[in-house]
């Protein structure tokens, strides 16, 4: 079975992440995959609005740190900095229905997103300073804007997850439900949003960002070059290993 699965039906493009034997933990093919299904639907006149999915069980366990460590981010082309540039810059309304773990980028890309709906076992965490990291894909400019400083230092800092009250409660998410239904409520919420006029929702989007845009470009090239300086640390080469060890 491929990792990601895509489907395009009524105006909705939806991207399923599909490595559950490994939480759907994001490979650098699987950047390139996203990178080339957002690339699509916002070339795509049919298409009004992208969703991306997991299971009701795990959305995203981040990367996989094993394919990470042999294809480390170096530069702009990098499928992931590609992924980071195509998912800050799409067009079209972006929908998220997460359910379990969202780990890292699991949780990033969400910033990102119009719409998110949780399910009620949702477990958000950016741990990147436990692996002797910094924050990536503008978190660093996006998290404290959206929840405050000292909400954004408590998950930037100390990486601890938290559930899907408290990301309600910080407007992370729109709406928490049962596991089981969050992905058909994305799908319904997309498909309301289809049947909006198309030029209406992308002059919307555009303008509620134009004031962030260049800031949250400039960002993810910081925090990539900052990214890439720690994990030659010590520290977080320390962290990765600890990380790999057998269990």
């Amino acid at each position: 079975m491929p990792d990601i699965l895509t489907h395009t039906e009524g105006g909705i493009a939806t991207l399923t992440f599909n490595r559950l034997d490994k939480k759907n933990a994001i490979t650098s093919a699987m950047y390139s995959e996203m990178v080339a299904f957002l690339q699509a639907a916002q070339a795509d006149d049919a298409v009004r609005v992208a969703v991306f999915q997991g299971h009701e069980q795990v959305f995203s366990a981040g990367n996989d740190i094993a394919d990470f460590l042999h294809n480390p981010a170096a530069g702009p082309e990098a499928p992931v900095m590609q992924f980071l540039h195509a998912i800050s810059t799409f067009p079209k309304p972006l929908v998220a229905a997460v359910a379990g773990p969202a780990v890292g980028i699991g949780t990033t890309l969400l910033l990102h997103c119009d719409l998110v709906y949780a399910g009620d076992n949702a477990a958000f965490s950016m741990p990147f300073v436990n692996l002797g990291l910094c924050p990536e894909a503008g978190s660093s400019l996006l998290a404290p804007r959206l929840m405050g400083h000292v909400r954004a230092a408590e998950v930037l800092m100390l990486g601890e997850p938290f559930m899907a009250e408290t990301a309600l409660e910080m407007g992370l998410v729109n709406r928490v439900v049962p596991p089981g239904e969050v992905n058909a409520l994305a799908q319904r919420q997309a498909a309301k949003l289809a049947a909006k006029p198309l030029q209406a929702l992308m002059q919307t989007k555009r303008l509620m960002k134009s004031g962030q845009s260049a800031a949250v470009q400039q960002q993810i090239a910081d925090e990539a070059t900052t990214f890439a300086r720690l994990l030659q640390s010590p520290e977080a080469k320390s962290a990765f290993a600890a990380f790999l060890q057998p269990r």
